[in-house]
C-alpha cells in the first residue's frame, strides 16, 4: 500500500515559511548567522521540553507542571553547585534523580489513585513554584563558569569546533537517509501502508539539505551549539522508544482505546508511571539547559514553559485525547513557536503582547486538534 501525500503533510511548513518571511522582511538580522545560533539554542530548550511532554500526552495525560519543575530542578543544581560548593556533575546528577522521583510519585498517584493528571499537576505547578522559590531564597543565583561549575555554564556556551561540526550534520543526514529508507522497507516487507519510494527520497533529500545548511550557517558564528547536540539525543532517544519499541506501542495503545489496551494485556499502569519517570528526568535537564541560557537561577525562570510545550506538541500533530503524535511534528512544532517568540524579541514587541500572541498561538493549537479529531 502507498500513502500520498496531502496538503496537511505541508501544513507546518507553509506556517513556518510566513513566520520566518514575516520577520525576515521586517528584520534582516533575523536569519543572520548569529541570531540563527540564538534561535537554535531556544529550539532546543523548547523542543525537549516538548517530547517528554508528548510521552504523556500519548497515553491520555497532561503535564502543567513541567514549567514550574524547570525552575525548581534547575534551581536546586545552582544553589548546591554555586551556594555549596558541589561539582557540578554531582549537583546535576542529584537533581536529575529527584526529578524523576517526583516524577514518578505523580505519576503513581495519577494511575493509582486514578485522578486527573491535569489537577494532580496543576497542584505540582504551584507546589514546584513555591519550593523553587524558597530553594534560591527569592534571589538571584548567577550561573557563572568557575572553578567545578564549569559544565553547568557551558551547557548553553559552548559550540562544537567547525570541523567536528561539519563532520556531525554528514552523519545526521546520512543516518536520516538510511532510516528513512529502511522504516519504509520494513513497513513494506510487513504488508503496511507506505510512502511513495519517491517521497521518501524527497523528504530524506530535504531534510539532509537543512541538516546541512545549519551547520554551514552556525559555523559562520561560532559553530553548532551544545545545547542543539543534547537535543538530537533526547529526540533520537524519544524517536526510538515511541516508534520503535512496545512501551511506544503501548503508549499509543492506551490513548487510542484505554479499555482496549488492558483487554489486550498492556500494563498501562506500569506505562503511564514509567512515563511520568522519563517526563521528570527530561523536565531537569530542560532545567539545566534554560537555567543556564538564562545566566541565573532567578523566580521567573521556567514561566509558562509547560504552555509552550504542550502548544509545540498540538501545533505538531498531537492529540490532546492521546493516540496520536510523533517526535518530527513535536519538533516541527516547537520550532514554530521558538520563530515565534525569537522574532517577536527581535522586534522589540512588548511583554504583553507577547502573552497575548502565546495565547493566541495555543487556543488556535487545540482548535485546530479539535476539528482535526472529529
Amino acid at each position: 500500500m502507498k500513502k500520498h501525500a496531502a496538503l496537511r503533510d505541508f501544513s507546518m511548513v507553509i506556517a513556518l515559511a510566513l513566520i520566518v518571511g514575516f520577520f525576515a522582511l521586517n528584520s534582516p538580522q533575523f536569519l543572520g548567522p548569529r541570531n540563527l545560533s540564538m534561535l537554535a539554542i531556544e529550539l532546543s530548550i523548547t523542543a525537549t521540553l516538548a517530547l517528554g511532554m508528548l510521552l504523556v500526552i500519548l497515553p491520555g495525560q497532561i503535564d502543567l507542571s513541567a514549567g514550574s519543575g524547570v525552575g525548581l530542578l534547575g534551581g536546586i543544581a545552582s544553589v548546591l553547585v554555586f551556594y555549596h560548593g558541589w561539582p557540578a556533575p554531582l549537583a546535576m546528577a542529584a537533581s536529575l534523580v529527584l526529578g524523576i522521583a517526583v516524577w514518578l510519585a505523580m505519576g503513581t498517584v495519577v494511575v493509582r489513585e486514578r485522578m486527573p493528571s491535569f489537577i494532580i499537576t496543576l497542584g505540582g505547578l504551584l507546589v514546584f513554584k513555591g519550593l523553587f522559590w524558597l530553594v534560591i531564597n527569592n534571589r538571584t543565583v548567577p550561573v557563572t563558569a568557575g572553578a567545578g561549575a564549569n559544565l553547568y555554564s557551558l551547557l548553553t556556551t559552548y559550540y562544537l569546533p567547525k570541523p567536528l561540526g561539519y563532520a556531525l550534520a554528514l552523519a545526521v543526514a546520512a543516518g536520516w537517509g538510511w532510516i528513512s529508507f529502511y522504516d519504509r522497507r520494513e513497513r513494506i516487507a510487513n504488508g503496511l501502508e507506505a510512502e511513495d519510494g519517491e517521497m521518501t527520497f524527497l523528504k530524506a533529500f530535504v531534510a539532509a539539505q537543512f541538516i546541512l545548511l545549519f551547520a554551514v550557517v552556525t559555523n559562520q558564528f561560532r559553530g553548532i551549539p551544545l545545547p542543539f547536540v543534547i537535543l538530537g539525543v533526547v529526540a533520537a532517544a524519544v524517536t526510538a522508544l515511541t516508534e520503535h519499541t512496545p512501551f511506544g506501542r503501548h503508549l499509543y495503545a492506551i490513548g487510542g482505546n484505554e479499555e482496549a489496551a488492558v483487554v489486550s494485556g498492556i500494563a498501562v499502569e506500569r506505562t503511564v508511571i514509567t512515563a511520568f519517570a522519563i517526563m521528570g528526568a527530561i523536565v531537569a535537564i530542560t532545567g539545566f539547559m534554560q537555567t543556564a541560557y538564562a545566566g541565573a537561577s532567578t523566580t521567573t525562570v521556567g514561566d509558562l514553559m509547560e504552555l509552550d510545550a504542550v502548544a509545540a506538541c498540538v501545533i505538531g500533530g498531537t492529540s490532546l485525547k492521546g493516540g496520536r503524535g510523533s517526535a518530527f511534528g513535536v519538533l516541527f512544532g516547537a520550532l514554530i513557536m521558538a520563530t515565534l517568540l525569537n522574532g517577536m524579541t527581535l522586534l522589540a514587541v512588548a511583554p504583553e503582547f507577547k502573552y497575548i500572541a502565546r495565547g493566541a498561538v495555543l487556543a488556535l493549537a487545540v482548535w485546530m486538534d479539535v476539528r482535526l479529531s472529529r
